[in-house]
């Protein structure tokens, strides 16, 4: 119970991933498919973030003045790799959200398997 609540950041962020997954595989609705991703890349972005920090050490940042030049600091990768992460997530779901708008405006409904159902007339009726 103590190594869990020494890494409650970890547990948390292994919580929002399995939210997210769940979300993302038991909705047929797109717009919870798209909330249910954007938890996912949020449950991540925690875990990454509370990887890359250590507790007692600065952030490598600083001038050639700076008093610090020598002593350790934070790894900056999972920092870096979370903005890059964000930026990418942010398109995606920008991409998400406008094929979803085209989608409704075609089929009238936001339902995986609606659609399916008729795109299968569409295609039958095309035949």
């Amino acid at each position: 119970m103590d190594l869990l609540l020494s890494r409650y950041l970890e547990a948390v962020a292994i919580i929002l991933f399995a939210i997210g997954f769940s979300i993302l595989l038991f909705n047929r609705n797109l717009m919870k498919k798209i909330m249910g991703l954007n938890i996912m890349d949020t449950g991540m972005y925690l875990l990454l973030a509370s990887i890359g920090y250590i507790e007692g050490l600065d952030a490598p940042v600083g001038g050639p003045n700076a008093e610090h030049i020598y002593t350790d600091f934070i790894n900056p990768i999972p920092a870096g790799l979370v903005l890059t992460g964000i930026v990418v997530s942010v398109s995606v779901t920008a991409i998400m959200l406008s094929l979803t708008i085209r989608l409704y405006s075609r089929y009238h409904t936001l339902n995986l398997d609606e659609i399916f159902r008729k795109i299968q007339k569409d295609e039958e009726e095309g035949e």
